[in-house]
């Protein structure tokens, strides 16, 4: 088994709440101006959707991703209505390229509310997208359905496409980066710190009980895993 399958397994081990509360948390990142271009969340997408194994966990992962994605449209949507126009100058802008805040701003004269949508399957130009629009006076009543259609559509498609090469090691060594490797880890130590926890909270039980219980902490660990 290669190194890749390896980590597959242990992600698709990882327990699913836990899972989708760090997937989303790296997409909330990716999404929200500031902190985008520091936080690999398509590439954690995508590898954690090669965990997904049934329709039941797909329908909850894309959905809870959509909605951590809109909501870091909405955070930078709030950005720009406060800072406005000044946001190009800020050191975050500036970092992750103010040539895509001004690919944002012709996307938004050119297409208007429809750009949100567009802008989306763009890279870096999503995270700029939603602050330039709050910079453009865009209503947010137009912005909101918008950031909701997008945010879903591409979730889905990007869990899609993972549970579907999910299979697929050479896909996912592909999609590793140095980005990529950091989701890994990222996911591989969130799910040892929760098993480290439950392990140290069955000694505790076994500790109180006695002898017999302690081997019934045994059983009770072996049932979660």
């Amino acid at each position: 088994m290669s190194v890749v399958s390896e980590l597959l397994t242990a992600i698709a081990g990882l327990p699913r709440p836990l899972l989708v509360v760090v997937v989303g948390a790296l997409v909330l990142g990716e999404c929200t101006l500031g902190i985008g271009f520091v936080v690999p969340g398509e590439s954690g997408l995508l590898i954690a959707s090669a965990a997904v194994t049934d329709f039941g966990f797909f329908l909850t992962l894309s959905g809870s991703v959509a909605l951590f994605a809109a909501l870091g449209d909405n955070i930078g949507f709030l950005f720009g209505r406060r800072y406005g126009w000044r946001l190009r100058e800020t050191a975050a802008v500036r970092k992750l390229g103010q040539r895509h805040w001004d690919r944002a701003g012709t996307l938004l004269r050119r297409y208007g509310v429809g750009a949100v949508f567009v802008s989306r399957f763009l890279p870096v130009v999503r995270t700029l997208t939603p602050a330039a629009a709050g910079s453009s006076g865009l209503g947010y009543g137009r912005f909101l359905p918008a950031s909701l259609v997008g945010a879903g559509a591409w979730s889905t498609l990007h869990v899609a496409i993972g549970w579907l090469a999910g299979a697929s090691a050479k896909y996912v060594e592909h999609i590793l980066g140095g980005a990529g490797w950091a989701v890994v880890g990222v996911l591989v130590l969130s799910g040892a710190g929760t098993w480290l926890w439950r392990r140290r909270k069955a000694r505790k039980t076994g500790a109180g009980t006695g002898a017999t219980d302690d081997f019934s902490g045994l059983d009770d660990l072996d049932r979660a895993a």
